[in-house]
């Protein structure tokens, strides 16, 4: 297979695992969804013709990212998918011939609703009452919100039953946002008062459902529009167009502009009707979801890994504008990759003034003929920072210069390297200073250490202040070296201290994540703290171990053997321990047996268990590396029967798929 291939492939893999990171997690977007979407499509391409390249830490095959750790966390019994994208009449079109050949249905019938631009939940009721509202998270683990969701005069705190009968349990989904005339009014109060204003309603959306003071989330603008469910005991519905009457009924906010049981040319005619009407709404959509409506094709069609097979998301035109390139700095990574930023002429695009945009490496800028005082071509689709979309060669004036990738590293002008097949041009020092910053950086990252008060600018000056050289000499820093820095007071270097104290104690998981080990993604250190107990048993383990792990690629193992066979890697973590580190292993602690009968199977529960809440058995059957989804289809190996099973017990019976009682599920379960 051609090196330069792989090499595209496992770079595209990086980059769209990194900026999932940045949208979902840290909710500070680095590229357009336009440009986030274009990359995932080319990958998409890429691993469906060569199958080969596609592993299991792929942004193809998982749901998004993780949850931040500031509030407790809670897992959401069905997984809460992401959706496929469309970007054309036609692939709206063929999307429904999948779905006719799959269910053999000729005439289907879709309902059809706006895409907020806005953060997803879901609500829990018991018996009527609000009892808990989580953040979608990564899809299975979100945070517990609920304290901030009370404050939204848009979410029932009690269920209506005037017209029907209260369900046991209801897990409802809908989507959080800001009014364009709420966003307006609340950067016009922030900037009165001096703190910074939002870029979008998006990310006010998101920073206000997450503060830990609630009382600061009641003085935001937050709604609710709800779309969809969860685990639903108690309450029977045939059709999504039945769901959204009933939870209209029980005092949920639906959308007005909902579309029910329509044709497919009925959605297209919506999506156009959709087009001219977005500048008018009160709120930003991004467009379009279609959804086939009857639950039973639902349930038939079944999901793929990050995605439901029966609804897909139509997204409008990215908004383009013209602005002009001033000029083309370098950046350098954690790594030491170099990475071009077209600097331009300030732009509103989508209401947001944006001035760099990322260009990614040399090869990029070679295919679209990038130079210094080009116009350009600006897209940008609810985020601040754009991607080129090409050149206007038109207006060029001979005065355009063409770009070089300088040949030493901007930062420590040591020599440069593109090595063979790859995009990436690196600076080969591994000193780099620029590279010790971004590698402290993600070293002391919420994913990481969570040092709390190690932000960019703060790294940067204890670097270049020399006190640190390496991720131990952060644990050696003491208050009184901290207060003779520029703009640092007794109590923040108090402060930082005690943040550094608290980070002492760290799972196994989230140690080898710091470490910033090449391809070693989140989902790779935990696969590994699920294989071994101890850090000495990680680093013991030859190539052959580290591939011999289901879920684990070449790639990657040869990346983090490497790693831990070298002398340096070796003496630096022992360093950190000596500086009073100490490392804890809960996942592996949590699921000691390597082989179940649960293992690497997928569940289905359904009905009430007297032993356990869905939940907890939920938990038990992940720990044992089981999958535990929502529908029942001919993939599902055991469908777990408690009291008032419904219809997928039906369903199993239909498709032959071995039920298991409660005490047949406990014993093996023990077992």
């Amino acid at each position: 297979m051609d090196a330069r291939i792989k090499a595209q492939v496992r770079q595209l893999q990086k980059l769209l695992n990194d900026h999932n990171y940045y949208y979902h997690v840290l909710d500070d977007p680095k590229i357009s969804d336009a440009e986030y979407d274009r990359l995932m499509q080319e990958l998409i391409h890429l691993e469906t013709t060569y199958p080969d390249l596609v592993t299991p830490d792929s942004p193809t095959r998982r749901i998004g990212g993780a949850p931040l750790p500031a509030f407790e966390h809670a897992e959401h019994t069905i997984p809460m998918l992401s959706l496929d994208n469309a970007f054309s009449h036609q692939d709206i079109l063929d999307f429904h011939a999948r779905i006719q050949k799959n269910t053999g249905q000729k005439e289907l019938w879709y309902t059809a609703e706006p895409k907020l631009d806005g953060v997803a939940i879901e609500l829990r009721y018991e018996n009527g009452v609000l009892v808990q509202a989580v953040t979608r998270g990564d899809g299975f683990v979100g945070e517990v919100v609920t304290d901030n969701v009370r404050t939204i005069r848009s979410v029932p705190l009690g269920l209506r039953t005037d017209t029907r009968a209260c369900p046991r349990l209801l897990e409802v989904r809908g989507e959080v946002f800001i009014s364009r005339a709420g966003f307006d009014t609340l950067n016009r109060k922030r900037k009165s008062s001096g703190d910074p204003v939002f870029a979008n309603p998006r990310n006010a959306a998101a920073g206000s459902l997450r503060q830990l003071d609630s009382a600061i989330t009641a003085s935001r603008p937050l709604d609710l529009f709800v779309y969809g469910r969860g685990q639903v005991e108690g309450l029977s519905f045939d059709s999504q167009s039945e769901l959204l009457d009933a939870l209209t009924d029980l005092g949920f906010p639906v959308n007005p502009l909902v579309k029910k049981k329509i044709s497919i040319e009925q959605t297209l005619e919506f999506y156009r009707e959709l087009i001219e009407i977005r500048p008018d709404l009160p709120y930003e959509i991004d467009g379009m979801v279609i959804k086939v409506d009857p639950v039973t094709l639902q349930q038939a069609l079944g999901e793929k890994i990050k995605s439901p097979r029966w609804a897909i998301a139509y997204k409008f035109a990215a908004v383009e504008k013209i602005t002009r390139i001033t000029d083309i700095l370098v950046q350098v990574g954690r790594t030491g990759t170099l990475t071009p930023v077209a600097v331009l002429e300030p732009v509103q695009v989508g209401g947001v003034t944006v001035s760099r945009a990322t260009l990614h490496n040399m090869d990029e800028i070679e295919k679209k003929d990038i130079r210094i005082k080009d116009t350009a071509l600006i897209t940008r689709a609810g985020d601040v920072i754009p991607k080129v979309v090409k050149i206007l060669t038109a207006e060029r004036t001979g005065e355009e210069q063409i770009f070089h990738m300088p040949s030493h590293c901007p930062v420590c002008h040591s020599l440069v390297q593109r090595l063979e097949g790859e995009a990436a041009v690196k600076c080969i020092n591994a000193a780099c200073p620029a590279q010790r910053k971004e590698r402290i950086r993600h070293f002391a990252s919420k994913k990481g250490f969570d040092i709390e008060g190690l932000g960019k600018k703060m790294v940067a000056q204890l670097v270049d202040e020399e006190l640190l050289t390496s991720f131990a000499d952060l644990f050696t820093l003491e208050k009184e070296q901290l207060i003779l820095l520029d703009r640092m007071a007794e109590k923040s270097a108090h402060n930082l201290v005690t943040s550094i104290d608290k980070a002492r104690q760290i799972p196994l998981h989230r140690f080898v994540f710091a470490l910033g080990i090449d391809h070693a993604g989140e989902h790779a250190t935990r696969l590994l703290a699920r294989n071994f107990l101890t850090l000495d048993d990680l680093m013991a383990a030859s190539r052959e171990d580290l591939e011999a792990i289901h879920g684990m690629g070449t790639i990657t193992a040869d990346a983090i053997a490497g790693f831990f066979t070298t002398p340096e890697n070796r003496e630096l973590i022992k360093k950190i321990q000596d500086n009073g580190v100490i490392i804890s292993n809960p996942l592996a602690e949590s699921n000691p047996e390597k082989s179940h009968a649960f293992t690497g199977k997928t569940l289905v529960l359904t009905g009430t268990l007297s032993s356990m809440t869905r939940s907890d058995a939920q938990k038990r059957l992940l720990a044992l590396g089981a999958k535990v989804t929502g529908s029942v289809s001919s993939k599902t190996d055991y469908v777990v029967a408690g009291k008032d099973a419904g219809s997928k017990l039906t369903r199993a019976k239909d498709l032959n798929i071995p039920v298991l009682d409660e005490n047949r599920f406990m014993n093996l379960l023990e077992s």
